[in-house]
């Protein structure tokens, strides 16, 4: 499973950065005489409902899709992290007020939330970024609250503090080193989550906004052609398909090689 995983991300990654050289057309060129053309050789995967050759275009939005993951991941991780190791390790007010803050935010459905916060500051890349981070830290908060609580105990910590370390020094170097397997799992499976959210909301049109290839507005694009031209759907579709599946493969496959009992 680890090995399909990185198989998979890896093609997703090399697709997003070299997209540009491998796709055989421009994904914003149009031959509207051959629109809704099935795939063919010199298209493979077809022509959408404006003569853009969908293969450029799936190469293209790989690029958007992994951007805004790893942007949404990178930031979440971190706030999340800090935010959850301060949490575990003080304690007392500081972990009340952040667990309340963490409960209240996922008591709301995540998708409905960015949906709210998008409609409210305006469709565009940026805000969907923004959107999905901001929903996203509270995950690994918990998390490493959870962690944290847990690494806190540990011998070494005590004898840290023991020796006049501070909290930021703890922390630094012994909470979060002992936290961060657990954090790197999470963020692999919350590459998937990032990647479904940016699709969802460019499909209902509060994402990127076309020209722009996206896999989101793809699948809004060839909702009106699912009977007559149904490759519109159905690869934008299994790209998104196989990179969640991807992610989520690797995380899984990193879980059982960091966790004992999964093994």
């Amino acid at each position: 499973m680890l090995t399909a995983g990185i198989v998979i991300v890896g093609l997703g990654f090399l697709a997003a950065m070299f997209g540009q050289w491998l796709a055989p057309f421009d994904p914003s060129a149009q031959e509207l005489a051959l629109r809704l053309a099935a795939p063919t050789f010199a298209h493979p995967l077809g022509l959408d409902e404006l003569g853009r050759d969908i293969l450029a275009r799936i190469l293209a939005g790989a690029r958007i899709s992994l951007l805004v993951g790893s942007v949404v991941v990178g930031v979440s991780a971190g706030v999340g992290t800090a935010v959850g190791a301060v949490a575990g390790y003080v304690g007392g007010v500081a972990d009340d007020l952040i667990s309340r803050v963490v409960d209240t935010l996922m008591a709301f459905p995540g998708l409905l939330l960015a949906i709210a916060i998008v409609a409210v500051l305006g469709p565009s890349l940026v805000n969907v970024v923004l959107a999905l981070t901001l929903i996203g830290w509270v995950g690994y908060a918990r998390l490493v609250r959870g962690q944290t609580l847990r690494a806190r105990e540990f011998e070494y910590v005590h004898a840290a503090r023991a020796l006049g370390a501070g909290t930021g020094r703890i922390l630094w170097r012994h909470i979060i080193p002992a936290v961060l397997p657990a954090v790197v799992v999470q963020a692999t499976l919350g590459m998937a989550g990032a990647i479904v959210g940016e699709a969802s909301l460019s499909f209902l049109g509060l994402g990127v906004q076309p020209p722009t290839p996206s896999w989101g507005t793809m699948l809004n694009g060839g909702r009106a052609h699912l009977l007559d031209a149904p490759h519109l759907t159905v690869f934008p579709g299994l790209a998104i398909v196989v990179l969640v599946l991807g992610f989520n493969a690797l995380g899984e496959g990193l879980r059982k090689l960091v966790d004992p009992k999964a093994r």
